[in-house]
């Protein structure tokens, strides 16, 4: 199934719905479809028996009760990964049947307080799991829902013998995925064209999404090239857009990139969708999140950096320009956003509050 069998611009669950339940749980993707999510966003990292586990990042101390876990105390440890030191316990140094043993735990419950309420109660998945409870999820509503899966840190796994491309390759042949003519529809996006381009060797049948940050160099190219490395800057210019349209189908940015904060206080579009579409990109933007820490400054609503802000201008400003799909924490929102964009009314007093259904935000 085609990605444009879906809406545009696509309202895409990241990591489930993470503004009402923990991250990459069954229960926060089956609630991203309950409230409309068009597709749904896991992460996928590698075990130490090469299974595709959905976390956020192979260090989990952060997302789950590993650190809890006396059996597994002995696992602490630092490595360093695309570049970065860090220290807790990893993925890779456990078998799935070890990491299903643990626990989901809310990432920043200083903020998510409702979703923090839920820690304890639900497993981790694999990335079989997470098809299969959409599979399911999809039945229940009777509509399409897309998987936008990121492959995180290919170029360290395949450096410790665990190769993120072949692995998920095979995944997706047995799940019935680029054979089964209904399947889901597919984007595969990461930070590191390298594994992309691998996939698609592979004949891995999907959208293909390159991620772009703010600043800073894709850590696959800083890896083979060092300081001669191509920024993610300069694949933002006009012929670095005309080059990446000729190896992946669209770009995933920092939303940041898409705003433009004039001198006089206010907020307009950048120009970045424009010409990425002129060079026959589509694009997506991360992340629609509706508290104050998380808002370009003229969207904020007082001081208290958890609470929610004027979240639906900031929104509506995002989809005006052009993009193709944006990842939200609470699907509700994205989609109650992409209706007012599209009603094009101003909705700067009296924007509506987070979804009763998961609670505040």
């Amino acid at each position: 199934m085609r990605i444009d069998s879906l809406p545009n611009p696509l309202v895409i669950g990241h990591r489930g719905a993470p503004g009402y339940r923990p991250e990459h749980t069954e229960s926060s993707y089956r609630l991203a479809v309950a409230l409309g999510a068009d597709a749904v966003e896991p992460d996928l990292v590698a075990s130490k028996d090469g299974v595709l586990v959905v976390r956020h990042e192979n260090e989990i101390s952060g997302t789950t009760d590993v650190a809890a876990r006396p059996e597994f105390a002995d696992r602490r440890t630092t490595k360093r990964v695309d570049g970065h030191e860090l220290t807790g316990w990893f993925t890779e140094d456990f078998t799935w049947a070890e990491l299903s043993t643990l626990t989901a735990r809310e990432r920043i419950p200083e903020v998510r307080m409702v979703s923090a309420g839920f820690d304890g109660t639900e497993g981790i998945l694999r990335f079989a799991d997470l098809v299969a409870v959409v599979r399911s999820a999809a039945g229940a509503h009777r509509r399409p829902v897309g998987i936008v899966a990121e492959v995180k840190h290919a170029d360290y796994f395949a450096s410790i013998g665990l190769p993120l491309d072949r692995l998920l390759a095979e995944e997706l042949a047995a799940l019935g995925f680029g054979t089964e003519p209904d399947a889901e529809p597919l984007i595969i996006e990461s930070f590191e064209q390298s594994v992309l381009t691998a996939l698609q060797a592979r004949r891995v049948q999907a959208e293909f999404v390159y991620l772009i940050e703010r600043s800073g160099r894709p850590s696959d190219l800083v890896a083979r090239l060092g300081d001669a490395a191509p920024s993610y800057a300069d694949a933002m210019t006009d012929a670095g857009l005309a080059a990446l349209a000729l190896e992946v189908d669209a770009i995933s940015v920092d939303k940041a990139m898409l705003i433009d904060l004039g001198d006089d206080g206010g907020a307009r579009p950048t120009d970045l969708v424009e010409r990425a579409h002129a060079a026959g990109l589509r694009v997506y933007t991360w992340t629609l999140r509706p508290e104050n820490r998380f808002l370009a400054p003229p969207f904020r609503d007082g001081a208290d950096p958890a609470a929610v802000g004027r979240w639906l201008e900031e929104f509506v400003l995002v989809l005006s320009s052009g993009v193709d799909g944006c990842f939200v924490d609470q699907a509700d929102l994205g989609v109650a956003a992409r209706s007012a964009a599209g009603d094009r009314a101003d909705h700067r007093d009296g924007a509506a509050r987070p979804s009763d259904v998961g609670g505040s935000a």
